[in-house]
């Protein structure tokens, strides 16, 4: 596998985890207990600022394996590309595990929601200071 991307997003005290259909990170540096499947915040980057390789392997119809890493605990799901999918919103990233597109959509049909993440990991994710760890890799 080639790594391809690598954002950096922060905890919150609100980050929960809860949601069973999608994982989210977003630019925003505040969170309420709506976001429940949002997984980090204040990221350094959303839809639209991907590399174009990355944009790519996603419009090819890839499927992409995204890890998360706060210190030593990890985690990792995979989700697949779509060519309709349109990368460009400016704050979200959302990776659904249905085939639902809007501006928001990563990656679609992925293997895990934010409720079926490591425990270990999204309880340190309450911690604003932890720093999430966000690598996109794509089998060669």
């Amino acid at each position: 596998m080639k790594e391809v991307e690598r954002i950096h997003a922060f905890g919150h005290e609100n980050v929960l985890c809860t949601h069973k259909s999608t994982i989210e990170i977003t630019k925003h540096k505040s969170l309420t207990k709506k976001g429940d499947c949002i997984i980090g915040v204040n990221a350094s980057k959303a839809c639209s600022d991907l590399t174009s390789e990355l944009k790519n392997h996603i419009k090819n119809e890839r499927k992409i394996t995204v890890i998360l890493k706060v210190g030593n605990k990890q985690d990792y799901f995979y989700g697949f590309g779509n060519k309709r999918l349109r990368l460009l919103d400016k704050n979200d990233m959302v990776f659904r595990k249905s085939n639902f597109i809007c501006e928001r959509t990563a990656l679609i049909n992925c293997s895990k929601s934010s409720i079926e993440l490591n425990r270990d990991l999204t309880r340190t994710l309450k911690n604003p200071k932890a720093k999430l760890l966000i690598s996109f890799e794509v089998n060669e």
